[in-house]
């Protein structure tokens, strides 16, 4: 166990709370958010596709669960939804709900209004996740095509639907720590109950430079997170967990996290579940079985 455990008002989490992820949408995007690989604009090499297989998905989602994932997220690859995509998001949700009702379905579908969001909410979605990715003032660095505001009405839409808020960001990305202090305060502002927090994974075909945090300061910055909003249920650590931290994963929890995301990530591939399920075995964690 990590010496930096956290103070006795921050005890270490018993049960911790997976998520999957479902890339059913892939490398459509015209946005020109400098971190995501997803977009057209820099020709990463990923697999692309319209519509992602409704078998395929619904095998992704049976694996999911059996592999101990309470939450099964559905994310597209666009700024924001139509009505193409939300009649598709909300076919995906009706067959994976027929599969794996154990399931707790998640949204990921850009901005978005309370309509659509209702609608996703009838169609048996229960989350809606929409990160914040930065601070408002570094917002304009990574992205010209949306404004930050954008994002923060989207998240404010999903409160107003009754949907479960999931929002968080990027560490890594060449922000400051001022930047990231004022992003944690306006996701602490939200309510949120989970805050995704991901650490940048560079692709070559990308602009920005890689990520030059190094472990000791990702941690700090996992508590700091932990500490900024004190109401989330959850902390979780998601995009760039293996590549960060590498040997010294299994410190994220003693530092504030109590969720990982399990499985493949959305370009880049995750380490097999079982070895995630085996770590925290070691640690003596148990999985979560409900909300």
């Amino acid at each position: 166990m990590s010496k930096h455990l956290l103070t006795q008002g921050q005890k270490m989490n018993k049960e911790i709370f997976l998520c999957s992820i479902c890339n059913i949408n892939s490398g459509t995007c015209k946005e020109d958010c400098k971190f995501c690989s997803q977009s057209v604009r820099y020709k990463a090499d990923i697999e692309r596709y319209k519509q992602k297989d409704m078998e395929l998905i619904k095998q992704e989602a049976i694996q999911a669960r059996d592999n101990g994932a309470l939450g099964f997220c559905l994310v597209t690859a666009d700024k924001g939804l139509n009505d193409k995509t939300l009649k598709f998001v909300c076919n995906v949700a009706a067959s994976v709900i027929e599969v794996a009702p154990e399931l707790r379905l998640i949204a990921c579908n850009g901005t978005a209004t309370v309509e659509q969001l209702l609608t996703l909410k009838e169609a048996g979605v229960k989350a809606y996740n929409h990160n914040l990715e930065t601070s408002e003032a570094f917002y304009p660095q990574i992205c010209t095509t949306h404004p930050w505001s954008e994002r923060y009405e989207t998240c404010q839409n999903v409160n107003k639907a009754g949907l479960t808020l999931i929002t968080g960001g990027i560490f890594g990305l060449g922000e400051t720590q001022e930047d990231r202090i004022s992003m944690l305060k306006s996701l602490n502002s939200l309510n949120p109950t989970s805050v995704p927090i991901n650490f940048y994974h560079h692709n070559e075909a990308l602009e920005l430079q890689p990520n030059d945090l190094n472990v000791d300061e990702a941690l700090s910055l996992i508590k700091l997170t932990r500490e900024s909003i004190p109401n989330a249920q959850r902390i979780m650590v998601a995009g760039g967990r293996e590549l960060m931290f590498g040997s010294r994963q299994e410190e994220i929890f003693s530092h504030g996290a109590n969720s990982i995301v399990i499985g493949n990530y959305l370009t880049t591939a995750g380490r097999v579940m079982s070895k995630d399920l085996e770590m925290l075995k070691s640690l003596n964690l148990e999985v979560a079985k409900k909300v």
